[in-house]
């Protein structure tokens, strides 16, 4: 499995590297790729919803009027459920929504996402490149001559840069990450996956290692 390296400017270099068939040439599982991307989302929500249940509202707890002889329904206090601005019947409380999963299985989900992206085309691979400092126009640059321009894009770099870094967040759909840091939805949400040419060694040693 080989591909074609290209620098920054979008030209090639007229060499090849080869790709793990183990990682990019699995059949992909759907089932792990569906749970993998399920535990990202869920480990993403703050579970921090609350609303107020009947013995945490203010209010006076006196029964409003007389059980019998009113010609009305029988109330309880002014907390009582179906009033408007009563309390709220089972409602959502704090929670923690993240849970397990085995580390198998979540590198089998991100292997499954990258052999799809190869074998969709849509994996690209570049010399390793950094900014000698910030600066927004040059990533543009970077993304128009790579024609990835308008797509969601991917860029995977083999270790932190802040150069690179702060040049992309300002970006719309275009995120940077570390190679050992890439994550199955990130993969399957983005068009197009960019990976640096030492970034191939990092993954290799973190879905091997």
């Amino acid at each position: 499995m080989k591909l074609d390296v290209f620098n920054i400017n979008g030209v090639s270099t007229g060499r090849t590297i080869e790709l793990p068939e183990e990682i990019f040439g699995v059949t992909p599982n759907q089932q792990c790729v569906y749970l993998d991307v399920k535990q990202y989302l869920a480990n993403q929500r703050q579970g921090t919803h609350k609303a107020k249940e009947r013995s945490e509202l203010s209010g006076s707890t006196r029964k409003l009027h007389k059980q019998k002889g009113t010609g009305g329904s029988r109330k309880g206090d002014i907390k009582n459920p179906l009033f408007h601005g009563g309390a709220t019947i089972f409602g959502p409380r704090p929670r923690d929504y993240s849970f397990k999963l085995n580390k198998k299985v979540k590198a089998l989900a991100r292997k499954s996402a990258l052999s799809a992206k190869f074998s969709e085309g849509s994996i690209m691979i570049v010399e390793d490149f950094t900014f000698d400092a910030p600066k927004t126009k040059g990533f543009l640059n970077v993304i128009d001559s790579l024609k990835v321009n308008g797509k969601r894009s991917l860029f995977v770099l083999p270790g932190a840069d802040k150069n690179v870094y702060l040049s992309a967040r300002n970006i719309p759909r275009t995120m940077v990450m570390r190679a050992e840091d890439i994550n199955t939805y990130q993969i399957v949400k983005s068009a197009s996956v960019i990976i640096s040419e030492s970034s191939i060694n990092k993954i290799k040693e973190t879905l091997q290692g």
